[in-house]
């Protein structure tokens, strides 16, 4: 006979949703549960710049209110919503002293959409100013991993993945311009998925078009592949990216290549790919495994610099400089530089798209390599640091990941265990563009022969007894 816990806190979205629609549980009940988690434990963390208590109570007991609940995909699940979208009747800050003040009016579509499936916004996350570093730190607040609180949960989703590897919220919303979702997933041992290009309404720049040169991607964290292609779907609009079919046959392609000669893959990131492709080979769904042994070639990574400080100079441009911090500032300052210069990287770019990330691919279905290929960096206040020094840090930890937001390419964070330094270790699946339920069925694969801890030792209240 099934039971329910005596808490929903570390049930999976999918648990508390289908508890919701059954009449099991009560959206007031589990959104003042996590609530109550997030305002106990929220101040060690830097997880959330608000907490949205009373809006969210609110919100619950409308939910409770409407007709059409028991069809909702997200009923009553809590989740956080990253500080860089609009959320009505919310400031949208960006990490920034220099940002508006001014409150929303309407949602972001992303969130209309997850508040129309039934999600409660319990509250709006961290990030770093602009979302330029990965690594979470404004003046709001350090973010910090609950797997190591000296260590940063990464960004510029940090704060959504330092909320969902605490079981604060089950899901959160990230987006991803070089690395923001899968960064932070892979550092707090997380899903994470940003999805290919035109899946999911874009984040939008302050002109209303697409921000990051249509970079940019909204998606979900999770603590499973199941509750990601859940909130995908949800993002997506489209129920069938929530489906999880049982893959077959997939060729799959190992990558430990850095993007630049020189730059740092890790021993455990290394071994995490390789011991990722012997799995797939022994699951007997008849994956064909093999070894990438193509280079990126040597123009990319400094494109993708060069379209980092251009994003910083896009985002800046109409703010007040003297509110900004003293590295978004050098990075704009360089930026702006590059742009006069046409030296922005958008040939380069345009070069990626148009060919050269499709030769790279060559003749595979997917290609597996490290998500972060170095340990978690501290967390400290790196506004406050020259740019140059940061942009060291950044490219070591994201290299990997800036590749396929250019070519707009659907890739995601799997984890694939836990290093000796006792901080997770994630691997990055890559497909073209639609192959985002051939990333969450491969991911639901590994889980299902391979499952991780689901949040971080210190805040793990409860454990599925089914594994």
């Amino acid at each position: 006979m099934d039971t329910e816990p005596d808490t929903w806190i570390g049930r999976s979205a999918q648990q508390i949703a289908d508890a919701v629609r059954a009449g099991r549980a009560k959206p007031r009940d589990v959104a003042l549960e996590h609530l109550e988690r997030i305002e106990r434990l929220n101040a060690r963390l830097c997880a959330f710049r608000v907490i949205r208590r009373e809006a969210a109570l609110a919100e619950a007991d409308a939910l409770a209110a409407r007709p059409d609940l028991a069809a909702l995909p997200l009923a009553g699940v809590p989740i956080a919503i990253k500080d860089n979208v609009a959320v009505a009747g919310e400031q949208t800050r960006n990490g920034s002293a220099a940002s508006a003040e001014s409150v929303n009016a309407a949602d972001h579509p992303i969130v209309a959409r997850l508040r129309a499936a039934g999600a409660i916004v319990v509250g709006l996350t961290n990030v770093p100013e602009l979302c330029l570093m990965p690594m979470t730190d404004s003046v709001h607040g350090i973010a910090r991993n609950p797997w190591d609180r000296q260590r940063t949960p990464g960004g510029s989703s940090g704060g959504s993945a330092a909320a969902v590897a605490a079981a604060l919220v089950p899901i959160a919303h990230g987006n991803d311009g070089l690395g923001s979702i899968r960064i932070p997933a892979s550092l707090c041992g997380l899903v994470g998925i940003k999805p290919g290009t035109g899946v999911v309404p874009a984040v939008l720049g302050g002109d209303g078009r697409p921000g990051w040169y249509g970079l940019s991607e909204n998606g979900p964290l999770a603590t499973t592949v199941r509750d990601a292609a859940l909130a995908l779907g949800v993002m997506a609009d489209d129920p069938q990216l929530a489906r999880l079919d049982e893959a077959q046959g997939i060729r799959v392609a190992l990558s430990v290549q850095p993007t630049q000669a020189g730059l740092p893959i890790g021993g455990e990131s290394r071994a995490a790919v390789l011991d990722t492709g012997s799995l797939l080979s022994e699951l007997g769904r008849g994956h064909l495994v093999s070894r990438h042994a193509a280079r990126y070639p040597v123009w990319l990574g400094p494109a993708v610099l060069r379209t980092w400080y251009s994003c910083a100079h896009l985002d800046a441009r109409a703010l007040d400089r003297a509110k900004l911090d003293r590295s978004t500032r050098g990075m704009a300052a360089a930026g702006r530089a590059l742009e006069a210069a046409r030296l922005g990287g958008g040939g380069s770019r345009a070069r990626w798209r148009d060919g050269a990330a499709d030769r790279f691919f060559g003749d595979h279905d997917v290609l597996v390599l490290p998500s972060v290929p170095v340990r978690a960096p501290l967390a400290r206040r790196y506004g406050e640091r020259p740019a140059a020094r940061n942009t060291v840090t950044g490219v070591m930890v994201g290299h990997l990941c800036g590749p396929w937001n250019v070519a707009g390419w659907p890739a995601m964070n799997v984890p694939a265990g836990i290093g000796a330094s006792g901080l997770p270790v994630g691997v990055q699946l890559v497909a073209r563009p639609g192959g985002e339920r051939v990333l969450l069925s491969l991911a639901a694969q590994i889980e299902a022969a391979r499952p991780w801890p689901r949040h971080a030792p210190e805040y793990a209240v409860w454990r599925d007894p089914s594994g």
